[in-house]
């Protein structure tokens, strides 16, 4: 599997929106027409539709093939977008435009940084370009030359073992250990690896028991590369990576560099520096601070906070009772939201939602529960041992979930996917967790706000999240600027938050894997943070109620929060607009998102 930072690779389709009745499809490569929104939303939809048909299409990412017709279909589809006539388009038209545009040049860069971090692997993967060539030659269709084809599969086994055996000896030779990959790269590299094994083997058994003369010429040899493969695989993840123990192997991310980020937040309209949002998340862990030492004196234990997270954490369901726990929950959030008329809640929204027990491999990565239309229950099985049990259930515990039940089903996650499923699905090409995670967190301070805690527990259990959402954006931004190990990461979550240390050890492997976009973390608070600004420029200066403000934003999609703030707020755009929005003060003055 190929990192893909931002968008590149993520096929996000939709399959319950209105057809568009406007006008006839436009045939590929023509330009369709720029009438409003309809023609955007035609041209977004055929970007979409071809972009996932590519990616089937070229699936391997390390293909020199792959990344030069995905570099060509970037650079076709900018130029016919360049040729649209920005002032004739109405302000959904703009906005559309403006997501387009920064979404070819996310995927673009994103492709060339792909491609430059597979090539920086090759050293440690010289015959890769073989297993490419029998795949680019199969997706061709091209007659199989089975005598041929054995003859590269027997030139591969010896390649791998020759690189193996160039490898065991730079270990071996300590005047020349500089010369060995550090576990960064062996990680790439064992990651690139495992998409050509994946590959050789849809290869093989392609041709396998369908062409005659291919198991009598190649089967042989196959079982030999493929035996070779797997023992260079097991090689680099034992030797080079240092993983003596599947089970808790150790973390190793991909720290990206400032330069990367900034790139990042630029591709989700943010216009602050990693420093800058680094200063937030400072600022409002000192809020968090401030409170948890109020809770600290109500529940008798002034001046120890971890006594305060135990005495909370102790208090949670036995075992087999957490989805009952969840329920009544859940229930309670939609009473409390509905009583005071925060947002439309469709009553077929409120039905459709279900549960599923989370098995103990996922828990390793998802030590909480998560949610959406399928709450997923984060709670210890029989197989754990005893401490992982005592953890999970003690991180589980019945303050800490119903401090986020409502941010993973009504009125979050669940909410917010249902009504993406019905209103404007083209945009989904342009989903991003700071509208996904930040609205999900937005909810958890306005119910903060509104007296949902009860008492201190609750409350313990609210800023327990909320500092953990600070704690996101220093720990992962602090990784990728290489100001924080991913080890440090850990002992930080423990020491500052109060996580458990095997939580938090799931938490931090979850946020160094490379599987999502390097702002995710951050984006959880920072999306929340966004949304209270424009929340308090209008509706507490009256210029849209509540529900006004909440169905609006769930009828616009799950968009970057600087365009959800230009269709709101109707403000003008230009065609090479870029976010300047400091939703954020830095210093003195009231600061956005404290009560």
């Amino acid at each position: 599997m190929i990192v893909r930072w931002v968008f590149a690779g993520v096929v996000w389709v939709n399959t319950f929106g209105p057809v568009l009745q406007a006008q006839s499809p436009a045939p590929s490569g023509a330009m369709p027409s720029i009438g409003g929104t309809g023609g955007l939303r035609q041209f977004i939809e055929e970007f979409h539709t071809d972009f996932g048909a590519l990616e089937r299409q070229y699936r391997l990412g390390p293909s020199d093939t792959r990344f030069r017709r995905l570099q060509r279909f970037y650079q076709d589809t900018t130029a016919r977008l360049e040729a649209v006539e920005f002032e004739r388009l109405d302000q959904d038209g703009k906005v559309d435009y403006l997501l387009l545009r920064n979404r070819l040049r996310s995927d673009l860069s994103s492709l060339k940084r792909d491609n430059e971090r597979v090539t920086a692997v090759l050293p440690l993967l010289p015959f890769s370009s073989a297993i490419v060539a029998l795949e680019d030659t199969r997706r061709r269709m091209e007659p199989l030359d089975a005598a041929g084809a054995a003859k590269t599969v027997t030139d591969l086994t010896g390649e791998i073992r020759k690189v193996r055996k160039h490898f065991e000896e730079l270990l071996e030779d300590k005047a020349k250990s500089d010369q060995v990959p550090d576990k960064v790269v062996s990680r790439r590299a064992s990651r690139v690896l495992e998409e050509l094994r994946n590959s050789f083997k849809e290869w093989h058994d392609f041709h396998s028991g369908y062409h005659p003369e291919f198991t009598w010429w190649v089967e042989e040899a196959y079982q030999k590369a493929g035996k070779e493969l797997e023992e260079y695989a097991g090689f680099i993840r034992k030797k080079l990576m240092g993983v003596t123990d599947e089970e808790n192997e150790p973390l190793i991310g991909d720290p990206i560099g400032r330069a990367a980020l900034m790139e990042a937040l630029e591709t989700e309209f943010v216009a602050y520096t990693p420093e800058e949002l680094i200063e937030i998340a400072n600022q409002e862990f000192a809020w968090c601070e401030k409170e948890m030492k109020r809770a600290e004196d109500d529940l008798g234990c002034p001046g120890d906070w971890k006594k305060a997270i135990a005495l909370v954490s102790a208090r949670h369901a036995p075992p087999g009772g957490q989805p009952k726990v969840i329920k009544e929950l859940a229930d309670e959030s939609v009473r409390f939201i509905e009583d005071r008329g925060l947002v439309t809640i469709p009553e077929l929204c409120k039905e459709s939602w279900r549960m599923e027990m989370m098995s103990p491999a996922r828990q390793k990565v998802n030590p909480y529960f998560t949610g959406g239309e399928v709450i997923s229950v984060s709670y210890p099985t029989d197989t754990m041992g005893y401490e992982d049990k005592l953890m999970g259930m003690r991180g589980n515990n019945y303050h800490f979930s119903r401090a986020t039940v409502q941010h993973e089903l009504i009125p979050g996650h669940h909410l917010q996917g249902f009504m993406a499923e019905r209103y404007k699905t083209y945009r989904g090409a342009f989903r991003t967790p700071f509208l996904v995670e930040g609205w999900a967190l937005y909810w958890e301070m306005l119910l903060w706000d509104l007296n949902f805690p009860r008492n201190a527990e609750d409350r313990v259990g609210m800023l327990f999240w909320r500092s953990h959402r600070c704690a996101r954006i220093l720990f992962s931004l602090k990784y990728h600027l290489n100001q924080m190990t991913a080890n440090e990461a850990v002992e930080f979550l423990v020491d500052r938050v109060g996580h458990e240390r095997r939580n938090a050890t799931a938490e931090v492997r979850r946020s160094i894997a490379g599987d999502y976009s390097p702002l995710y973390q951050a984006a959880y608070m920072l999306g929340g943070l966004q949304l209270r600004s424009l929340h308090r420029d209008l509706v507490d200066t009256k210029k849209m109620t509540d529900r006004e403000f909440h169905d609006r934003i769930l009828h616009e999609h799950e968009i970057p929060i600087d365009m959800m703030r230009a269709l709101l707020t109707t403000q003008p755009l230009s065609r090479d607009y870029k976010a300047q929005w400091r939703f954020y003060e830095l210093s003195g003055g009231k600061k956005p998102g404290q009560p």
